[in-house]
């Protein structure tokens, strides 16, 4: 699709035809306040009600905090526990005249886990019409009782912008998995993206281009 797209516009500007809602790049986000709304939440990692979206005052980035996203092994857990998941769908209500890509994203939460155990996080996010980004994986190994943070950053040649003048939803998918490995089978090992701390939130840096 996007050869497709770089060739249509080659040969509308070699025809001497304008080239319709091509962004171009700024270093500056739109000043009018944009907006963000939850469209739907799905996961193991993310019961409804337990994820919020909040926006810079800057439109520089947003935040997503999830208030029971623990994956846990060990001692008196379930089976299931050892991985937690979430997709959300937003939609991101941008200014006329502008366009978005997410450049980069921080992740950040808390990590219990006993000698011998680990712990990941992974995450890919999308536009809705586009291709998904590439899933980035970290391992957090053990021992560690500690906050722990994870960054994923684009290429600048590799961002995928939202098309101009068009609504289209911002999928995020994240997850976390824990390894009992060879620890202690009596001990407990956790990987939390947790909010009970106000510090640990994941955030999503904007980059803007304008709209022709």
């Amino acid at each position: 699709m996007l050869n497709t797209l770089v060739i249509g516009g080659l040969a509308a500007s070699l025809l001497g035809l304008p080239v319709l809602g091509d962004p171009v790049p700024t270093t500056n986000p739109p000043a009018e306040r944009i907006t963000m709304e939850v469209v739907t939440v799905n996961g193991s990692g993310c019961r409804p009600g337990t994820a919020a979206v909040a926006t810079a005052p800057d439109n520089t980035a947003f935040t997503v905090t999830y208030s029971d996203y623990l994956a846990q092994a060990g001692a008196g857990t379930a089976p299931t526990d050892f991985r937690k998941n979430c997709q959300l769908v937003l939609k991101v209500n941008v200014p006329g005249g502008f366009t978005y890509a997410i450049r980069q994203a921080d992740y950040r939460g808390f990590a219990h886990l006993e000698k011998g155990a680990s712990g990941m996080q992974r995450a890919s996010y999308y536009i809705q019409g586009t291709s998904p980004t590439a899933v980035e994986s970290h391992t957090i190994p053990g021992p560690m009782s500690d906050s722990w943070q994870t960054t994923d950053v684009t290429d600048m040649a590799e961002l995928v912008y939202a098309p101009c003048g068009e609504v289209r939803l911002l999928n995020i998918n994240t997850e976390l998995r824990v390894n009992r490995g060879t620890s202690n089978p009596a001990t407990t090992s956790f990987l939390m993206m947790d909010s009970t701390d106000s510090s640990v939130s994941t955030t999503y840096h904007f980059n803007w281009m304008r709209c022709e």
